[in-house]
C-alpha cells in the first residue's frame, strides 16, 4: 500500500496513503490524502494522530451517508475534512485521489479554511499548506 509525501508548504505537508489505518505518530499536523472511505471507522484512525486535515474517498455516500460520516466526526473535534468523489478517484487509491480527486463534500471546518466543494484535491491542499 501506497504512503508518499506529495508536497510541503510553510503550514503542512501532504501525505497520500492508500488506507487510514496506515497513520503513525510521526505524521501529526499531516494533510492526508486518504484511499479509504469516509465511514465511521476511518474517523476513530484519524483521531488517532492529530492531523491538520484529511480527504476520504465518499464510497458513494451510501445508506444514511455513512459513506461520509467521518466529516460530522472530526468536525465535533474541529478537525478539517472533506470527502472526494468516488467518479474522480478510485476507492483504496489514494495517488488517483491526488491526481484526479474532487471534493464531493466538506465539514465546517475545511469550510472556515477556504476549501470548497468542486475543487481539485490538489488546490484544496494547496490553500491548507499556505
Amino acid at each position: 500500500m501506497r504512503k508518499d509525501e506529495v508536497a510541503r508548504g510553510p503550514h503542512g505537508r501532504v501525505i497520500v496513503i492508500d488506507s487510514i489505518t496506515q497513520l503513525a505518530p510521526g505524521d501529526e499536523g499531516a494533510i492526508v490524502v486518504s484511499g479509504s472511505h469516509g465511514g465511521t471507522s476511518s474517523a476513530e484512525f484519524a483521531l488517532a494522530v492529530p492531523l491538520r486535515a484529511v480527504f476520504f474517498n465518499d464510497a458513494g455516500v451510501g445508506k444514511d451517508d455513512a459513506g461520509i460520516a467521518a466529516l460530522a466526526t472530526l468536525q465535533a473535534r474541529g478537525i478539517a475534512a472533506a470527502a472526494v468523489a468516488h467518479t474522480s478517484a478510485r476507492i483504496g487509491d489514494a495517488q488517483d485521489a491526488w491526481q484526479h480527486g474532487v471534493v464531493s463534500r466538506l465539514n465546517d471546518a475545511a469550510h472556515a479554511l477556504g476549501l470548497r466543494v468542486g475543487q481539485s484535491v490538489p488546490a484544496a491542499a494547496q490553500l491548507l499548506m499556505q
